[in-house]
């Protein structure tokens, strides 16, 4: 609920000050007052597009100033919660306009940008009015509209919708895949039979090369190993130290102990040097190879090295590049199955999309006879008891709302062609009808402030009396402001304000002045005769207070 609006230097308003209450509040005064310029100002704050300037001539700069009751739950906590503001249980929207053209907006001393304000506008006031394009009369809003008078949850047609996209964006990435898999088909094919033949194992290129490296070194050395374990042989080192041994245990028994130590040392000699041929024998048998082993072994290391740079990776990652391969070739060979599977799953999600969409047309047919059978019941005390409304449903594009658009029609006389209602309404007939279906569709939103500018124009007597007793109702269950210029409908008013001009140091001034009861009988007075008040007047004016 709009609590209060404070407006500073705005246009022809220097300082006001409006305390807004539950219920049907009316403002009234003569034409050019300045009525208007307070919707312009609430629009300012609220971020609607309006006058370009709006600073008070002299002055530096405007100021508006809004204030809203929010009830737990309102629709307005979500938007700040998106803003990152805490909601609170008062509102406080304030925005600036300095004389150079900018604006600054704030929402709970919190700086926001128009956005912010326009997203709460939407969930805290409605305007309706016989230029109205932001409700009513706007077709776009027209199925939404329907959809919360029925109580329609279009929930099920949206998770239809999405899972409908999800699966063609599957089936078509899957057709794109294949397709791509078919025009490389050949080169998998060969690439994997490579892969596969040669087998090639993490790490075995390095391997294979310190083998290489190994086997070549042997070639090199073995000669002179071999010569060497020859030397050391009978016919070398271990035969000449045997015969020393011999001619020397020969001569001992003579020599007197003088040939046991040299025995000796030569008997240890004997033994090392049977080491080292053994030792020089294993190295021999290390050193021996196959020739034909080692370019065995080239053919493979020089294989897996090319391989290699063909497919522009590490040798050791050639055997999760040759998984990747087969994985394609298998997603190639599997490809008309799977494309297939999806394409059962994308008809069967959209099957299942057309069959909550289709309920979701009957659901809306429904409310639509509904709402139609209200419009009727609703425009006979308007005087519009020959007026045909039709809440017409057409085919229109698949979406997650489903696939139909909704347009509200009228026909203004029996046999009239039907159109949409922004088009075929005169004014007065189009406030009507506006009022009627506002009182059709909007149920208990706490919270929700409804203004109605001039919506009563081109109407008077009974029919003036209906449009303020429907607004009396729409009140119940909200706040609702009024400017009008009907006797009728102000003499409902739960509040009434006069909007006054006036004229200081050759500056005119706007201002808005709350009325008590014996002013409000002088104002309606004044509305019903004009400037002239005669008892007459006040007589009716009276009558219409306490009809």
């Amino acid at each position: 609920m709009l609590r209060s609006l404070d407006i500073r230097d705005v246009l022809i308003i220097d300082r006001l000050s409006l305390e807004l209450g539950q219920g049907l509040n009316v403002l009234t005064g003569e034409t050019g007052a300045g009525k208007s310029i307070l919707l312009d100002a609430l629009g300012f704050v609220l971020g609607w597009r309006g006058r370009a300037e709006l600073v008070r001539n002299g002055a530096s700069q405007g100021e508006v100033t809004a204030v809203f009751d929010l009830p737990p739950g309102h629709a307005a906590e979500a938007v700040l919660t998106e803003a990152g503001i805490e909601p609170e249980g008062d509102l406080i929207l304030r925005r600036i306009n300095t004389a150079d053209g900018r604006k600054t907006a704030w929402v709970n001393d919190r700086r926001v940008s128009g956005e912010v304000l326009r997203a709460l506008s939407d969930v805290l006031v409605e305007l309706h009015g016989q230029h109205d394009d932001r409700g009513l009369l706007n077709p776009r809003g027209h199925r939404q509209l329907l959809d919360a008078f029925g109580n329609i949850d279009t929930k099920p047609v949206s998770e239809a919708w999405t899972l409908a996209r999800k699966t063609r964006a599957e089936l078509a990435k899957a057709e794109a895949s294949l397709a791509a898999a078919r025009v490389e088909e050949e080169f998998l094919r060969h690439a994997v039979a490579e892969l596969d033949k040669l087998n090639p194992e993490p790490g075995e290129e390095a391997s294979l090369d310190v083998l290489r490296r190994q086997m070549q070194g042997a070639e090199r050395i073995r000669s002179d190993v071999a010569r060497a374990f020859q030397m050391m042989g009978d016919e070398g080192a271990e035969g000449t130290l045997r015969d020393a041994q011999r001619w020397l245990e020969g001569a001992a028994d003579r020599a007197g102990g003088k040939l046991e130590a040299p025995l000796a040392a030569l008997s240890r000699a004997l033994l090392e040097l049977s080491e080292a041929q053994a030792g020089v024998e294993s190295c021999l048998g290390d050193l021996d190879f196959n020739p034909a082993e080692l370019e065995r072994l080239e053919e493979r290391l020089f294989a897996i090295r090319a391989l290699a740079r063909k497919h522009g990776v590490l040798p050791d990652d050639l055997g999760k590049h040759a998984e990747d391969l087969r994985a394609r070739l298998h997603a190639l060979d599997d490809g008309e199955a799977g494309i297939g599977r999806l394409q059962a799953a994308a008809a069967a999600a959209e099957t299942a999309y057309s069959q909550a969409a289709s309920a979701l047309t009957g659901s809306r047919k429904l409310a639509a006879r509904r709402l139609d059978a209200a419009m009727v019941a609703e425009l006979a005390p308007l005087k519009m008891e020959r007026a045909v409304f039709e809440t017409a449903i057409t085919g229109g594009e698949p979406g997650p709302e489903g696939v139909d658009e909704v347009t509200f029609t009228v026909a203004t006389n029996p046999g009239a062609p039907a159109g949409p209602l922004n088009r075929i309404a005169s004014g007065g007939e189009l406030s009507r009808f506006l009022l009627a279906l506002k009182v059709c569709l909007t149920g208990n939103t706490p919270g929700l402030t409804m203004i109605f500018d001039e919506i009563d124009r081109g109407v008077g007597g009974a029919t003036a009396d209906a449009v303020g007793r429907r607004l009396k109702t729409l009140s119940s269950g909200a706040q609702v402001l009024v400017v009008t210029h009907s006797p009728q409908v102000a003499a409902l008013g739960s509040h009434h304000w006069r909007v006054e001009k006036r004229v200081e140091s050759d500056q005119t001034l706007s201002t808005v002045v709350p009325l008590n009861a014996s002013e409000r009988v002088e104002e309606i007075a004044r509305m019903l005769s004009g400037d002239t008040i005669s008892n007459a007047a006040r007589d009716a004016a009276k009558a219409l207070l306490q009809a």
